[in-house]
């Protein structure tokens, strides 16, 4: 087999949804991505969950069956890493409402992630942890003239057991509570897909279980959007989840493994 190169398209897939639901992963689409790798094709991961670090991620994808280095891996914490960095001044303080995802991709910029204002800049993003005590200092910041930025806005992220709430939740407190609205940085916004053009190329398909995001992405890069029904979407929307798009994308399977022979064959028509 002749190793794709980084001028190849790329199938670029989504994590939450498309992989794994929670801990667990989805069988049929590891055994897509093996699929596809054994023809040749070049697989990138795009996610808007910014709470893992990109070891993380990559460790949590091996666990699954898939094998990845961390340049195959874009999070939206780089995205708004990269964002702030274009604009602050080295070892500006921004303050880290979010995960160790987010705190790994300032620090690597040469930001100076913190807990406690003054701040020059605002993350908000998906954990576990957000409380009153964090919803007060990162309005505050805002309030008080930090930059508001928000990893992503998705509402929900799919689990095992169904739907827990997203970045876009978390986001929407400290919007409320400070007055103002976030600079975006995850899918589908201008960031990101500067950042996916960067690191993964030109051309290819974006994989993903979220039409308002994964399929915005695909539009925004000219790419076709192809649907898995393992995540969020349904054909009927459920509460915190989303339907279907009429008209429907040009690909749309139960998970990625039924997609593997649609997208081959579209692979292969682009060549």
């Amino acid at each position: 087999m002749t190793r794709p190169g980084a001028t190849d398209p790329v199938v670029c897939c989504d994590l939450d949804g498309v992989i794994w639901r929670g801990d667990e992963p989805i069988v049929p689409a590891v055994a897509g991505i093996a699929e596809l790798r054994a023809a040749g094709t070049r697989v990138g991961f795009v996610s808007n969950n910014s709470s893992h670090t990109i070891a993380d991620v990559v460790a949590k994808l091996r666990a699954c069956g898939v094998e990845a280095e961390a340049a195959d891996v874009l999070t939206s914490a780089v995205s708004a890493a990269r964002l702030l960095a274009d604009d602050l001044d080295p070892d500006a303080r921004v303050l880290a409402c979010a995960g160790p995802g987010v705190t790994e991709a300032l620090a690597e910029v040469g930001l100076q992630p913190v807990d406690r204002l003054p701040a020059e800049a605002v993350v908000v993003g998906f954990h576990r942890g957000f409380d009153f005590a964090e919803l007060d200092i990162a309005s505050r910041a805002v309030r008080e003239g930090a930059r508001f930025v928000s990893t992503n806005l998705d509402a929900t992220y799919p689990v095992a057991d169904g739907l827990m709430p997203g970045s876009g939740a978390i986001t929407a407190a400290v919007a409320t509570a400070s007055g103002q609205r976030p600079d975006v940085a995850g899918k589908p916004e201008a960031p990101m897909v500067a950042l996916v053009r960067e690191r993964l190329g030109t051309t290819g398909i974006v994989v993903g279980d979220r039409p308002s995001s994964d399929g915005a992405l695909a539009d925004a890069l000219g790419w076709p959007f192809a649907l898995v029904l393992s995540g969020v979407t349904t054909a009927v929307a459920t509460p915190g989840g989303e339907a279907i798009p009429e008209p429907p994308p040009p690909f749309v399977a139960d998970d990625l493994g039924g997609l593997v022979p649609e997208l081959l064959a579209a692979l292969a028509h682009s060549t």
